[in-house]
């Protein structure tokens, strides 16, 4: 599976984007995905996972209430849609899929990874 991430940018305190993450390849395998960010000098840490029913999703504390993951499966496409941003969000985004069908939270689990999108938001 290849994944391309885009819809990062600079933006303003208390404004929005929407990353999307589109997949190709062996897209007739069931896989749950999720998003991932790391800030410079930081350690890539967890923002958002959904499952492949779309049944279930799962946030990090920071971004819960402002963030929301979604999916459609027939364009092979991964959203997020990111509101009320803070400088504290900026970082290189980055989409991730693993083979199943479960939310996982541990980066180590994702099986493949997009190249990254940078997201800054200016205070």
């Amino acid at each position: 599976v290849q994944l391309q991430a885009s819809g990062g940018g600079l933006v303003q305190a208390g404004g929005s984007l929407r990353l999307s993450c589109a997949a190709s390849g062996r897209t007739s395998v069931t896989y749950a995905m999720g998003w991932f960010r790391q800030a410079p000098g930081l350690e890539r840490e967890f923002v958002a996972a959904i499952s492949w029913s779309l049944g279930s999703t799962y946030y990090a504390d920071s971004v819960k209430g402002r963030f929301a993951i979604s999916r459609d499966n027939a364009k092979n496409t991964l959203y997020l849609q990111m509101n009320s941003l803070k400088p504290e969000d900026t970082a290189v985004y980055y989409c991730a899929a693993r083979i199943g069908i479960g939310v996982v939270t541990r980066k180590g689990s994702y099986d493949y990874w997009g190249q990254g999108t940078l997201v800054t938001v200016s205070s």
